[in-house]
């Protein structure tokens, strides 16, 4: 059973979704101050947590920045609905995604789902090894890259975005197409995740000597992984 970690100050709200949750097949702790849901989420006992941005003790983004110095735990933020600040703060800190509050039940569990289904481990391309696209190696079944040989670290949705780019290696990608396969929905109007997850994958890439980026936005269009 897949066991999810629900860190935020609204006990109400918690509840509701526990209860929610744990009806759709989920194992669910709620925990209210940030301090205490960042002990469980380093734990290694869950497998997703859900991190409100505002908490009584320390910023939801303080948390997860601490969790990010020592896990790669898929995490699914809570925003004010509206506020762009808040998401993109959520994003560049390594969230996987996000939710504005308030939001269904149904609708958290569905991004849940798509963040569970998308951090699974799945089968190489040709099952003979990594997926190749110049210094980039990716090796899917081990949901593990490497860049000049070196390992990246990468959040799940990272991983997800320059697997996608590797397997179109010099092509151009739609930001439509990334964000249905790394954040598993349609990409929404005025939706910046893709370009700050991107932005945060060109930071570990670095540059090319020439001082280009390894990815090319093409205007209009998407993304491009270039070749040398």
């Amino acid at each position: 059973m897949t066991k999810v970690l629900i860190i935020d100050d609204d006990v109400e709200l918690a509840e509701l979704f526990k209860d929610y949750l744990e009806q759709d097949g989920f194992a669910v702790d709620v925990v209210h101050q940030g301090e205490a849901g960042l002990r469980l989420a380093l734990s290694g006992d869950y497998q997703l947590v859900i991190l409100d941005i505002m908490l009584p003790d320390i910023k939801g983004t303080e948390v997860l920045i601490r969790i990010r110095l020592q896990s790669r735990i898929p995490v699914l933020m809570f925003t004010a609905r509206g506020d762009d600040v808040d998401r993109i703060i959520g994003l560049e800190s390594g969230a996987d995604d996000y939710v504005p509050k308030p939001c269904t039940p149904r609708e958290l569990a569905a991004r849940i789902r798509a963040i569970l289904r998308r951090t699974q481990p799945i089968n190489d391309t040709d099952g003979n090894g990594p997926i190749i696209a110049g210094p980039l190696k990716i090796w899917c079944e081990k949901r593990r890259a490497s860049w000049f040989d070196q390992d990246l670290e990468l959040t799940s949705t990272e991983f997800n975005l320059l697997e996608t780019l590797a397997k179109q290696f010099g092509k151009i990608v739609t930001k439509n197409e990334l964000s249905e396969k790394a954040l598993g929905r349609p990409l929404a109007r005025f939706d910046r995740s893709i370009d700050v997850h991107m932005s945060s994958i060109r930071q570990k890439l670095g540059c090319q000597q020439d001082g280009r980026s390894y990815i090319q936005t093409v205007r209009g269009h998407g993304y491009q992984l270039v070749k040398e």
